[in-house]
């Protein structure tokens, strides 16, 4: 395991090829530095020289993930005007999202609340929600407390574990989880 790595490119290429499976099958809290390190094919102080803090290595999945399969864009679906169009759009790039990702946020949404430094690094992956849930919510013309029930709605509706519990549990498509979602918020915005 005392092998030398050959440069900045290869150094990191060995992490996220040791760090991806960590993040889909056991996790965050189940991942050891003598696995990573061990996967990676260096010793512990290797990892140590690039992770000083485990705050920092989860920066850098975060930021690998990220390049390697983004989040929907927002400021896309400004476009578009239609409310409920806007709604089915933006739910069908989420839910996409979360399919491909699924094993991965699994495990980061299991384990960020016993972790006090989970927590930290996922502050900016909270407050992007937040957008995604304003941006969607500009569409409808809603105020007071509508408005707070458009917000719980769309929140719900954006929720990993709501799409979990459509497409996993209650085996509904995509589509048809996404048109569940949109009829709730019609509903909601009718009544």
């Amino acid at each position: 395991m005392n092998k030398s790595l050959a440069g900045p490119d290869s150094t990191m290429k060995r992490w996220w090829t040791s760090l991806g499976p960590n993040t889909n099958e056991p996790g965050p809290a189940r991942t050891t530095v003598s696995a990573i390190a061990e996967k990676a094919g260096v010793q512990r102080h290797t990892y140590y020289a690039h992770f000083p803090e485990l705050k920092d290595l989860y920066r850098a999945c975060m930021g690998h993930r990220l390049a390697s399969n983004p989040l929907p864009e927002p400021s896309s679906w400004a476009d578009v005007a239609d409310a409920e169009e806007r709604l089915r759009v933006a739910l069908s790039e989420v839910y996409a999202y979360f399919s491909r990702e699924e094993a991965m946020l699994s495990n980061v949404l299991r384990d960020t609340p016993l972790d006090p430094v989970g927590q930290e690094v996922m502050v900016p992956f909270y407050r992007y929600w937040e957008t995604v849930r304003d941006t969607i919510a500009a569409a409808f013309e809603a105020s007071g407390e509508r408005h707070d029930a458009l917000h719980a709605a769309l929140a719900l509706a954006l929720d990993f574990q709501t799409w979990r519990t459509l497409v996993r549990q209650q085996e509904l498509s995509q589509d048809r989880a996404v048109g569940l979602m949109v009829g709730m918020v019609r509903c909601l915005i009718r009544s």
